[in-house]
């Protein structure tokens, strides 16, 4: 991304806001592309039900829509890739 001049920051800190209550560092980011775009990388056998359930929370939480999780363990990108957006 860098190469190619896309904006991205790795371990971003991602404020959420719960109840009218600001959070500054509700979680951290894999990796925030351009603020549009969470990337959440994982290298596991299989994706399991609560990497999703974390992907849904983040997303609820945040202002940011659309989340990708990527299994770089997967034999192929196109299994290892899901995407959620809200």
């Amino acid at each position: 991304m860098e190469r190619a001049g896309i904006g991205f920051e790795r371990e971003a800190a991602i404020p959420i806001n719960y109840r009218g209550e600001v959070i500054p560092l509700g979680f951290r980011a894999d990796i925030v592309v351009m603020d549009t775009v969470i990337l959440e990388i994982k290298a596991v056998p299989t994706t399991l039900a609560a990497h999703e359930a974390q992907i849904l929370t983040y997303l609820r939480m945040s202002d940011i829509r659309i989340r990708l999780l990527l299994n770089f363990h997967a034999p192929r990108l196109a299994v290892g890739l899901k995407r959620f957006v809200v």
